[in-house]
C-alpha cells in the first residue's frame, strides 16, 4: 500500500488554543509599551514568534525588545499549560486517518514544553509518527520549510500528502511547499481568507472533517 502522510498544524486545528495566544501576546505588548489591536493580534497567530513580532511591530521597531516580549509571551502562556481545551474529536480525526493508512505528522510552531503541553492535550501519541516543530526549521509558516520537514518525516512526497490547518499561513506553507491543504475554521479565521491562501476545502472544525472524511481530499487521493 503506497504511504500516505496527513500533516496537521496544531493550535487552532487540533486543539483550541488561539485566542489564549492572543492574550497572552496582547500583555505582553502591553509589558513593553506597545498597544496592539487584538485582532491584529489574532491574524498573526500561527506565525512563529520572531516573525509575528516583526509582523506586528515592523521593522523600525526597538529590537532590543524582542526577546522580553518573547519571553513574556512565553511565561504568560504557560499558566494554561496544564488545561489546555482540545478540540472536539481532534484524536479520533487523527486515529481514523490513522486506521486508513495515513501517517500522521504535526507540524507547528510550537516546541519544548509547549509543544509537550499540546502533546498531552491531543492524547494520541499512539497514532504520531513525527512532529516538525519550530526547533527543527530555519524559517517557519508562511515558509514552505515547516511542511517540508513534516513530509520528510513522514517519508512521502508532497503529491502524496494532504495538509490541514487554520490559518492563512498554513495555507501559504503547504501551497509553497506543493502540498494539498484543507483548513478548518476554529481558529477563528473567515473561510474566504483561507481559500484565498489556497485551501481546497474548508471544515468547521475537526469533528466537521472527521464526520465527512469519506467525501474529502483524504478520500481522493486514497482513490488515486
Amino acid at each position: 500500500m503506497t504511504t500516505r502522510a496527513a500533516l496537521f498544524d496544531v493550535d487552532g486545528t487540533l486543539v483550541d488554543t488561539n485566542h489564549l495566544h492572543v492574550t497572552a501576546w496582547w500583555e505582553a505588548f502591553r509589558q513593553a509599551g506597545h498597544t496592539v489591536p487584538m485582532s491584529a493580534i489574532h491574524r498573526a497567530v500561527g506565525l512563529g514568534s520572531e516573525d509575528l513580532i516583526a509582523h506586528l511591530l515592523g521593522d523600525d521597531r526597538d529590537r532590543d525588545q524582542d526577546a522580553g516580549i518573547k519571553a513574556a509571551h512565553t511565561t504568560l502562556y504557560g499558566t494554561y499549560f496544564d488545561r489546555l481545551p482540545v478540540l472536539d474529536s481532534a484524536a479520533d480525526l487523527l486515529r481514523s486517518l490513522a486506521g486508513r493508512g495515513w501517517r500522521i505528522v504535526l507540524a507547528t510552531s510550537a516546541s519544548g514544553p509547549e509543544l509537550s503541553a499540546l502533546r498531552r492535550a491531543i492524547d494520541a501519541d499512539d497514532v504520531i509518527a513525527g512532529t516538525a516543530s519550530a526547533d527543527d526549521v530555519e524559517a517557519g509558516k508562511p515558509a514552505a520549510e515547516p511542511v517540508r520537514q513534516a513530509l520528510e518525516l513522514a517519508g512521502v512526497e508532497a503529491g502524496s500528502a494532504v495538509f490541514v490547518g487554520d490559518t492563512v499561513w498554513d495555507m501559504e506553507a503547504a501551497s509553497r511547499a506543493g502540498v494539498r491543504a484543507v483548513a478548518v475554521l476554529s481558529g477563528g479565521i473567515p473561510r474566504a481568507a483561507l481559500e484565498a491562501a489556497g485551501a481546497a476545502a474548508v471544515y468547521e472544525d475537526p469533528s466537521g472533517l472527521l464526520a465527512r472524511l469519506d467525501t474529502s481530499l483524504f478520500a481522493d487521493l486514497e482513490a488515486t
